[in-house]
């Protein structure tokens, strides 16, 4: 790609609540590109992004899926991410590598959960945005409740460059607001022809009412338009788009259009919008990273300096074996070069590089700056990793992904499926940061855990189509944590006469809660004259290492510090050894007096449920020790905002599904650890440990 030519690259991806038209979207836009000569529908099965066998049977976006196409002279390189939560990885990955995104909202359900979890992480990246109000064409759709939602729910400004001409089944087209002309569609051609004409007369007040509004705004950017705007002079359309894409490009405001996917509403003007107000690679800063020596540096979108790209995404190919998709910074990537890993210091060879469209690929020489392709056969490279000139080397910022919150057993069901289920997990993992997988010490299974049922459970439908491992899977199992409530002192001796060489170290410590983090934090408060310096690094260890599992369930402890206060050594007999066993024993008594708890993952649930089944579910939530945090009314729905405990959250799906005759809908995330109920503690510490210590009876 020539340097000029960065200037018609948009990196942009599609993001949305579940259901909200997501991969249509992105399908009719790959059909207006000539990307694709036949429309597909995600409820038929047939969409070219949603290419997974799983995407196709579910209806639903499982995968982040690549794809390039062009427009007026223009490439989009679009990135399609799914809606639901238990894959918000997909999105979080995704977004740290594009320069802009489109928000789709339903437009009847407007600002729905997953939509403010997906509008945070573009805020996380500070992405400019766009919104587009889809399915206009439904019943109950309303476009100016949208811009409400966005405004209240989202704080963010919004600036409406279309408009409605109807909705529901009246909903024939859009007025544009920067032309100040009406388009409506035929009913035939596939969205392709529709009559650009003047605005209907019912509909003039609002249209220079929203007009009004749009130059107000766009004209804070644009000394020129403030102007002509002030003096009534005729303002010429692109000086209202080059104001309204600098104010975009700041992140101050967000364009907002309309229109309806399915029925092919809008798109070439959704594609217009892209073009024109979502950055390309040059108007995003340069790239943030780190040399060798911590030193902060940055990196220019150019031919003309080293190379430098992060991988984010990594997956496996039955065909060419695995893929690590990249988005290059700076610089040439090409074939046959040697590049270094500095995430692990290690140089990969570059055999092959590939440009994709979904699960479709195209052999290239080379990726430039701005371009997203993906790399062959990289061995010591995932996702998160930055790939760079070996002697201009530079470590990008990584990506930080949420911790599992359930866990289910499985176990090869002959021993030929043995070594095949372990190879597969590990490929798994490689792909997905938010899937774990570790042997369980005392029971010899292996654990694998996620972010929800649906998560493990593609996972496990992935393992015997594409790998064609047969494994029996457990009952899923919360991801418990441990933690103290009161501060609390421990001593640990470890002194042991021997005929030789003794064994001498004692230890104090303190152990306090610690809200303000969610790991372990240890701190050496022990005077430097007291003992060597030497032997913190061991205590520091011991500590840590006795952290590892707590002493209620033995589940992994957080939201703890622990202070190294006094400490007594030997000049012959003290060694590392005898401090790091000794500080585990410390910690280990502190621990014991210092009201241990058990933490469990909390999720918050929202419900979308009719008139007719809110005291049903209601009192279903109350079986389920949720707390409801508030309930809205919206049309003929309700949606129901609650706290619900995960382990109470298993078979949700099914049971609302029978209580509401399928009518209700609902979206679940993680939201914190809190405190188990004293009953389930004991519950969860006798069935994991078979008895109650006596440190909690007494």
């Amino acid at each position: 790609m020539k340097l000029e030519n960065l200037n018609n690259v948009r990196n942009i991806g599609i993001m949305a609540h579940i259901d909200a038209g997501k991969t249509t979207t992105t399908e009719r836009i790959l059909f207006y590109t000539g990307k694709l000569h036949k429309m597909g529908e995600v409820h038929n099965g047939n969409t070219v992004m949603d290419w997974m066998k799983q995407e196709k049977e579910r209806g639903i976006t499982i995968t982040s899926a690549a794809t390039t196409c062009f427009w007026n002279k223009h490439r989009i390189n679009i990135i399609d991410t799914p809606g639901h939560v238990d894959f918000t990885a997909e999105v979080e990955r995704s977004l740290r590598v594009l320069d802009g995104a489109v928000a789709i909202f339903c437009g009847v359900g407007g600002v729905e959960p997953q939509s403010e979890t997906v509008w945070k992480q573009a805020d996380k990246y500070n992405i400019p945005r766009l919104a587009f109000v889809n399915k206009m064409d439904r019943v109950g759709s309303d476009f100016y409740n949208v811009l409400d939602m966005i405004e209240s729910r989202l704080k963010s400004k919004t600036v409406p460059v279309n408009i409605p001409i109807g909705s529901g089944e009246l909903f024939t087209g859009i007025i544009d607001l920067v032309s100040m002309k009406s388009v409506v569609y035929e009913d035939n051609g596939f969205g392709a022809n529709y009559v650009i004409d003047d605005i209907p007369i019912d509909l003039v007040d609002q249209a220079e009412k929203y007009r009004e509004q749009l130059l107000e705004n766009a004209s804070v950017y644009s000394d020129e338009l403030l102007a002509k705007y002030l003096n009534g002079d005729v303002i010429e359309e692109q000086l209202i788009r080059d104001a309204i894409r600098i104010g975009t490009l700041k992140n101050e405001i967000i364009p907002v259009l309309c229109g309806s996917s399915f029925k092919n509403k809008g798109v070439q003007f959704l594609l217009d919008a892209i073009i024109n107000y979502l950055p390309s690679p040059f108007d995003v800063p340069d790239i943030a990273g780190q040399n060798l020596h911590g030193t902060k540096i940055y990196r220019k979108p150019s031919r003309e300096v080293p190379f430098s790209g992060l991988i984010f995404k990594v997956m496996t190919d039955q065909h060419v074996g695995r893929l690590s998709f990249i988005r290059v910074y700076s610089g040439i990537l090409e074939k046959g070069s040697q590049i270094l890993n500095s995430a692990t210091g290690k140089k990969e060879r570059i055999n092959r590089l590939l440009m994709m469209h979904a699960n479709k690929r195209e052999d290239v020489n080379q990726l430039s700056v701005g371009e997203i392709g993906a790399v062959v056969g990289l061995k010591h490279s995932f996702t998160g990793h930055t790939l760079c000139e070996p002697k201009k080397p530079i470590l990008l910022e990584a990506m930080d992904f949420p911790e599992p919150v359930i866990s289910v057993s499985i176990e090869p069901k002959s021993k030929g499926d043995s070594e095949s289920l372990s190879n597969s997990l590990e490929k798994l993992s490689y792909e997905d940061p938010t899937f774990q997988i570790k042997v369980d010490e005392e029971t010899g299974q292996t654990i694998i855990s996620g972010m929800g049922e649906l998560h493990l459970e593609i996972l496990s439908d992935r393992l015997t189509r594409e790998f064609n491992v047969n494994a029996h899977i457990g009952k899923p199992q919360v991801s418990y944590r441990e933690t103290v409530m009161g501060d609390s002192f421990g001593e640990g001796r470890f002194i042991k006469q021997t005929g030789g060489k003794g064994h001498f170290a004692v230890v104090k410590v303190k152990v306090e809660p610690d809200s303000s983090s969610k790991d372990v934090v240890v701190e050496n408060e022990i005077n430097a004259n007291v003992i060597p310096k030497e032997f913190i690094p061991a205590m520091v260890k011991g500590v840590e290492d006795r952290l590892k599992s707590g002493i209620l369930a033995g589940y992994p402890t957080q939201k703890i510090k622990v202070k190294l206060i006094e400490a007594e050594y030997h000049e012959t007999d003290s060694s590392s050894m005898a401090f790091e066993i000794a500080s585990s024993l410390a910690v280990e008594k502190a621990l014991e007096s210092g009201s241990p708890a058990i933490l469990e993952p909390v999720m918050k649930l929202d419900v979308v449920v009719p008139d007719a089944y809110i005291g049903e579910v209601i009192n279903d939530l109350n079986s389920r020790r949720a707390n409801i945090l508030s309930m809205d009314k919206r049309n003929d729905s309700n949606i129901v905002s609650s706290k619900i405990p995960l382990r109470e959250s298993f078979n949700y799906a099914t049971d609302l599904r029978s209580i509401t005759q399928g009518r209700a809908v609902f979206t679940m995330k993680f939201l914190n650890y809190d405190y188990c109920d004293k009953k389930i503690q004991r519950a969860i510490i006798e069935k994991t440990r078979g008895f109650i210590p006596d440190f909690l009876n007494n």
